[in-house]
């Protein structure tokens, strides 16, 4: 039986269907907003996985060529690898959902969202969102808290829920925010320096649509809901030896979560593993595992309660403090733009490379093609954690790191218009304990400065950690790898001194408030122009001038009509002005031309010799040109490249000429003056004897 329910979000209308598509899974519904439909789908494995402890969820949100009634492109012609796109989406599902899952539930669950329609108006994936939600509480895995999520714009200073791709173009906010009905559970997205307490009136009016959301899904389940299926109690195992260990390790475990180090924490760690295991004489493998585990739970909890009691940290900070701060900018010879941020034991090398609109990455999206003159890629190689692994291709949280990152700069870039270069920036991390996504918004910023690039201001960003238990709580600044562990909340915020350019929160509870949320952003603001103030000591403002070895682009406009002189025939007119100057030449039917070469003076060669092939002659000007063609009362002269004039006869001297060849020949250079250039038809009349001035005629019959 097809079960429906529907609802209005901003005077449109969001149907959620159950019954008529994929009846073998354990859960699947329809979802349509406009004409965009997903199909999301959950199904859950009968028995917990063997040895597990922690949730094995996998999220897949796919996009089909065909929902927007396209052929895939490539060889195989259809769908391949999943672009940056699904993997954000697929990435941004799993963290609102997975901390809602009940603790000791191990059973393998897969969540796979299709979209079946695209109407290149509204994005999907708010609808795979709630989509993915409505699977899982229909079906019988345990969820007892259905989430949903809004994309929240701005159009004349009024917040828009669900924003089309053209509303989102004209505004300043473009944010994700989803939640249960009582709590806020995951926020991320990007602004135009909005400020704290504008960003805080977004999530309120968010939360308003999501608890609408949440009620159609839950009279969804109460006509086709399946009963969920019961999550095992974990045994206690051994409490007596569990008491004998932490009696053995607490002194070792207080001195070594305070170990500022994390090398050195590490080796007293495992140092206190050993000598527990040696004191007890364990040789039973399980038990040791048991043992590994005891530890890891009673360091969390006494470094979980020194920070409620006592407000001390890992490495001894208080709550709101940063780690201490270095700053270098061209730390690189050769590269266009180059910064060294290190943040206590996390840093971040940001390389920057200009290039021409040649280099910009196409992107075939469902809602259409389109290309980025902005890229930032976050690379996390093992040693940074000090681990031998493998070197892998950047997988969901380097892209997911990236994209953060780029999001947080985006909104101070330059415009095209004014800096038409194609940027790429790199952040590699070479060294991490918490926050290398926030490192790279940092050393990205300054690396953009140390380039040249004109920047309007200059981004930092910080990572805010929260510990909470009954009615204590605690919002930790510029939190450590470890705190992120063991921590409740990773809230990352991004922005200038004026606001807010991209933030990210990701939680392991069941919600956060909004109240907490207000505090954290306070303190993330206080955090933000302390790193800014370091960064402003290091580099004030960007470089006046670009990198020497960036290259030089001019941009200009031609006719569309003269966009095929500048070509020429078969190309070979560009081709002989990229040959002579070694620029790069970059035509739009438009008329619009970005000229790229490596030094300033090739690039306004270039400039020049296009100039004179696209200018209009005006009557008046004097040129001096080549005798191309010739009839028996007229010559052609070329006075421009690919622009010539008609000299007649009458014309060639002060005197009556007889015959043309008595005058000029074939490849003879003569000066001219313009006297006429027909308006319709572009014709140009040239003067020979209007420059040469009046003559006698020569003596005949000497």
């Amino acid at each position: 039986m097809v079960h429906k329910v529907g609802l209005s979000l901003d005077g449109k209308e969001l149907s959620l269907e159950s019954g008529r598509m994929a009846g073998q899974a354990h859960g699947a519904v329809l979802v349509q907003y406009g004409d965009t439909v997903v199909l999301a789908t959950a199904v859950v494995a009968e028995e917990p996985r063997e040895g597990g402890d922690f949730l094995p969820l996998t999220v897949n949100y796919l996009e089909k060529a065909y929902a927007a009634g396209k052929i895939p492109g490539g060889f195989f012609k259809r769908e391949g690898r999943p672009g940056e796109k699904e993997t954000l989406t697929s990435r941004l599902i799993d963290r609102t959902m997975r901390p809602l899952f009940p603790d000791n539930f191990y059973n393998e669950t897969q969540v796979i969202i299709i979209v079946l329609s695209a109407d290149q108006e509204n994005d999907p994936d708010i609808l795979a969102l709630i989509g993915a939600s409505a699977a899982i509480t229909l079906s019988p895995i345990p969820f007892p808290l259905p989430v949903a999520g809004v994309r929240i714009g701005e159009e004349n200073g009024n917040w828009v829920i669900n924003p089309t791709y053209a509303q989102l173009e004209k505004s300043s906010v473009d944010i994700v925010i989803a939640g249960t009905e009582d709590a806020i559970v995951m926020v991320e997205g990007s602004a135009n320096e909005i400020p704290e307490e504008r960003l805080l009136e977004a999530i309120f009016f968010a939360h308003d649509a999501i608890r609408k959301v949440i009620q159609a899904q839950k009279q969804l389940r109460d006509l086709c809901g399946q009963p969920d299926m019961e999550v095992p109690v974990r045994a206690v195992l051994a409490p007596e030896l569990e008491a004998k260990v932490r009696e053995l390790a607490l002194e070792g475990i207080r001195e070594c979560i305070v170990t500022p180090d994390k090398q050195e924490r590490r080796k007293k760690k495992n140092q206190v593993f050993e000598e527990v295991v040696s004191a007890l004489g364990i040789d039973d493998e399980q038990v040791v595992n048991l043992v590994k585990d005891w530890l890891d739970k009673a360091s969390r909890e006494e470094l979980r309660q020194l920070v409620l009691d006592k407000s001390v940290r890992a490495d001894g900070r208080g709550l709101a403090d940063l780690r201490q701060i270095t700053c270098e900018v061209g730390v690189l010879p050769r590269t266009h733009g180059s910064a060294l941020f290190t943040r206590g034991e996390t840093q971040a090398l940001a390389i920057t490379t200009l290039g021409s609109s040649s280099d910009e990455q196409k992107i075939d999206a469902l809602e259409g093609a389109s290309y980025k003159s902005f890229m930032l890629h976050y690379n996390f190689p093992p040693f940074c954690v000090g681990e031998a692994s493998f070197l892998r291709p950047p997988g969901r949280r380097e892209i997911g790191h990236g994209n953060l990152a780029a999001r947080s700069i985006k909104p101070v870039l330059p415009p095209e218009e004014s800096f038409p270069y194609t940027i790429r920036i790199v952040s590699d991390i070479l060294s991490s304990n918490g926050s290398s996504s926030m490192a790279s918004v940092c050393g990205s910023s300054l690396s953009l400065m140390d380039a040249g690039v004109p920047i309007k201001t200059a981004v930092a960003g910080v990572a805010m950690g929260l510990i909470k238990e009954d009615d204590k709580v605690a919002v930790l600044s510029d939190i450590l790898g470890l705190e992120d562990r063991i921590g409740d909340m990773d809230f990352k915020v991004a922005g200038t001194k004026t606001g807010i350019t991209a933030i990210q929160m990701d939680i392991k509870i069941k919600g956060v408030t909004e109240e907490l949320i207000s505090q954290a952003l306070t303190q993330a603001k206080d955090n933000r122009m302390q790193i800014l103030k370091k960064m402003e000591d290091a580099l004030p403002e960007p470089r006046a001038e670009l990198s020497q070895f960036a290259p030089r682009i001019i941009t200009t406009q031609v006719k569309p009509d003269k966009v095929r002189d500048v070509i020429g025939p078969g190309g070979k007119v560009i081709k002989s002005i990229v040959e002579r100057t070694g620029a790069q030449i970059d035509i739009e039917d438009d008329g619009s031309i970005k000229i790229a070469a490596p030094t300033q003076e090739a690039a306004e060669e270039a400039l020049k010799i296009i100039n004179e092939i696209t200018r209009e002659v005006c009557a008046g000007e004097i040129f001096t040109g080549k005798v191309t063609r010739m009839g028996d009362s007229w010559v052609l002269v070329e006075i421009l490249p690919r622009t010539e004039g008609l000299l007649h006869i009458s014309q060639m001297a002060a005197y009556r000429v007889q015959r043309v060849e008595d005058e000029v020949k074939l490849g003879d250079k003569v000066t001219v003056k313009v006297i006429e250039v027909d308006r319709n038809t572009g014709r140009i009349k040239l003067s020979r004897k209007a420059v040469i001035g009046h003559k006698d005629s020569p003596a005949k019959g000497a």
